[in-house]
């Protein structure tokens, strides 16, 4: 019990380091499917706006953005205008914040950085970056947090998924040349969390969604790693934001002190960072101009006095035990405050015998945090997770496993649920998928609390204790 305890006083000591004004308890949901959609979630809109079902292979037919944008090049940057605008609206927000969320997590693409796309071989909607913008602010205004999360990363991270954008076996994401574009991506993002004044919610970038589980077949993806944190820095240091626990240092010339772009291009000469480094800080000056000019920010980043007083972002990785096979440790990248993911689903099996009280068992004894704070991976949230089981739950049951969640993943740095939506349609048998996956329905149905930090049994764990 004295090394429980002492595990769970570190990881809360850290959130506190971590984000200095924010909440020190996430309380979350996911905003999935809404700039990376995935039709599983809502198969009647996906169908209306042209896309199609195949039950078993995703690569089979039109399934996702990618095949989508090759199938219908001349109308899908209006098909996917229209679901951005109504997927995630400000009636939304306003339903989160009066449900107690403080967090939210956003799913994106490489494509919302659109200079990105090789589009000789790559198609994507275009478009999305302005609703992002749009839908940031309304969180902002709202004082809700905000994660980016690189959802879908370009060459894709994981064969054969639909969040990825791009439903393949060939994974291309190991290689130096995309590696590059993330870390192009990451520059971007960074800038503008820090000088777009719509993305002052965002308090984390997280640099992958749920790479390859061999660290075998994820090559060089350690050293990306230390890449990912070190753009995040430079950009910051660039800003002249100070970085906590952190020897770097950088100045910038006075000659470059109004605009903020000349700055950066000066950074990415500077022999404090990798090669690597400098080539995306390079490339990215460039890409923000182009943003700059299309989203009315030319000023901000070219022509005003940009020395920040803000905060570092926290940089966020899936954490060193979603992999195995003698996998990179992220705790080995950080400079500044850094946070870790992990991803939990029962329903896909694996984690504990397909009946109630084996789940209950096995989340109520969860070692997960302890072990993580051990390879120095703390403080540790739970970005996804949900109430799907692999058996027929009862009402009963859900309102138990859902206590029991949140008070395993409440002894970290807290929790963000999959998804805070699902469609509700014929498709979806009414309300049978949003039953277990959407947090709005699990609070109508009872199953999740109004107050997103009270249990309907905070003995729920009682019982099972006891099998340590």
């Amino acid at each position: 019990m004295r090394y429980i305890l002492a595990g769970l006083v570190l990881s809360s000591t850290l959130v506190a380091r971590a984000w200095a004004g924010q909440p020190t308890q996430i309380y979350g949901v996911n905003l999935g499917s809404w700039l990376v959609l995935e039709p599983w979630m809502l198969p009647q809109e996906w169908l209306d706006m042209g896309g199609e079902s195949c039950s078993n292979n995703c690569s089979s037919c039109i399934a996702t953005e990618s095949s989508f944008a090759k199938a219908h090049p001349d109308t899908v940057d209006a098909k996917f205008a229209q679901h951005w605008d109504t997927w995630f609206t400000q009636d939304d927000v306003n339903t989160l914040k009066g449900a107690g969320i403080n967090t939210v997590r956003i799913p994106l693409g490489y494509w919302i950085v659109e200079a990105l796309v090789d589009r000789s071989h790559e198609s994507y909607p275009r478009g999305g970056l302005n609703y992002l913008h749009r839908g940031l602010g309304w969180l902002k205004d709202a004082g809700i947090q905000a994660i980016l999360d690189h959802h879908a990363l370009p060459g894709v991270q994981t064969p054969g998924q639909m969040f990825t954008g791009n439903c393949t076996t060939d994974v291309q994401f190991y290689t130096p040349y995309n590696y590059h574009r993330a870390l192009v991506w990451t520059a971007v993002m960074t800038t503008l969390s820090h000088l777009d004044p719509n993305f002052g919610s965002v308090f984390a970038i997280e640099a992958i969604n749920e790479p390859i589980m061999n660290a075998t077949l994820t090559p060089n993806y350690g050293t990306f790693q230390k890449n990912f944190v070190q753009v995040m820095r430079a950009v910051e240091l660039t800003l002249g934001i100070f970085v906590p626990s952190s020897s770097l240092s950088l100045s910038v010339s006075a000659s470059a002190s109004n605009n903020f772009t000349a700055a950066l291009s000066a950074t990415s000469s500077a022999a404090t960072f990798s090669a690597e480094v400098q080539a995306a800080l390079s490339d990215a000056v460039p890409i923000l101009l182009e943003i700059g000019a299309a989203c009315g920010l030319q000023t901000i980043l070219e022509a005003s006095p940009f020395k920040q007083s803000h905060d570092s972002l926290v940089a966020n990785f899936m954490d060193v035990t979603w992999q195995h096979d003698k996998p990179s440790n992220p705790a080995d990248a950080a400079i500044g405050p850094q946070a870790y993911d992990d991803h939990l689903y029962y329903s896909f099996g694996g984690v504990a015998a397909d009946d109630p009280e084996s789940y209950m068992i096995s989340i109520c004894n969860l070692s997960r945090i302890q072990t993580d704070a051990a390879l120095g991976n703390s403080p540790l949230w739970f970005g996804e997770w949900g109430l799907p089981t692999q058996f027929n739950a009862t009402d009963e049951f859900l309102y138990k496993w859902a206590d029991a969640q949140k008070l395993a993943y409440s002894k970290g740095a807290g929790w963000i649920f999959w998804n805070y939506k699902t469609e509700i349609s014929s498709l979806t048998n009414g309300t049978v998928l949003a039953r277990q996956w959407s947090y709005l329905e699990g609070l109508k149905l009872g199953f999740l609390t109004q107050d997103p930090a009270a249990l309907h049994d905070p003995n729920v764990c009682g019982p099972y204790m006891q099998h340590l």
